[in-house]
């Protein structure tokens, strides 16, 4: 039997007063895949995280997560529902450590109380976090900076610790937000490398303007255009797919 899928969305619309932000949409994400969203700006991509981060409560439209109908969730619910997501930007709390911007991400039951850790109160599970920490640091390769105050880092450096604070409430899904935004080609390789790792066993959510980004790590990818879903597919077929060509050039985009 086929496995359902990690998450989907079925029918979304979204309307701010009189604009249709999003119309009709559906999109399937099944586990251990990679799967894209892209689009000119003004497309709706955006929005389509924001209804998934509960920052926009849809008009219409269902959401599954591994098979399961959901009600579309809070904010806060996110990391309970095995979902988390990164920003556009880097979001970090400037004023604290990379280790400390890291236990912000710490926020479901599992995870030790977070002003305990901060204060340095480490009992049995704290002691587990504070590992766990130091795991992810090693894995996304900035272990050194982990004391070091967020507002100091390289932009680089500020993405990666961006990525690490997502992945410390162990999603099963991960909605990646411009992940390549602002980076050189050293680390967009880097990137690549961290996406195509992580889906093992689990699956990943991509928007990114970078195309060799979407075209190398995405194993489907979809295409909006003006909040309507116009393509979905491989990426041989979204790149020969004519009205995706004509959507991106009548943008001015290549």
């Amino acid at each position: 039997m086929h496995d359902p899928a990690a998450l989907r969305l079925e029918s979304v619309t979204v309307d701010f007063g009189g604009l249709r932000a999003l119309n009709d949409v559906s999109i399937e994400i099944n586990p251990g895949e990679v799967v894209g969203i892209i689009g000119p700006n003004g497309a709706g991509k955006t929005t389509l995280f924001n209804v998934l981060s509960g920052l926009v409560t849809p008009t219409s439209g269902s959401l599954y997560i591994g098979g399961v109908k959901r009600k579309w969730p809070k904010v806060h619910e996110l990391n309970g529902l095995g979902l988390s997501r990164t920003l556009q930007g880097v979001g970090l709390f400037s004023e604290l450590s990379v280790a400390e911007n890291l236990l912000v991400g710490a926020t479901n039951s599992k995870k030790p109380n977070f002003l305990k850790a901060l204060l340095g109160l480490y009992g049995g599970s704290e002691r587990k976090l504070d590992s766990g920490v130091q795991r992810i640091l090693e894995e996304l390769e900035i272990s050194d900076y982990a004391q070091q105050i967020a507002s100091s880092l390289p932009y680089p450096i500020s993405k990666r610790v961006a990525l690490a604070r997502a992945l410390m409430c162990d999603p099963s899904t991960l909605l990646l937000d411009e992940p390549a935004g602002g980076l050189g080609a050293q680390d967009i390789a880097w990137l690549k490398q961290f996406v195509l790792n992580f889906r093992i066993g689990k699956s990943v959510l991509l928007v990114e303007h970078h195309m060799d980004v979407i075209m190398n790590v995405c194993d489907r990818i979809y295409v909006l255009n003006f909040g309507q879903l116009i393509a979905h597919g491989t990426p041989a077929e979204i790149r020969d797919n004519p009205e995706v060509i004509t959507a991106y050039l009548g943008n001015g985009a290549h």
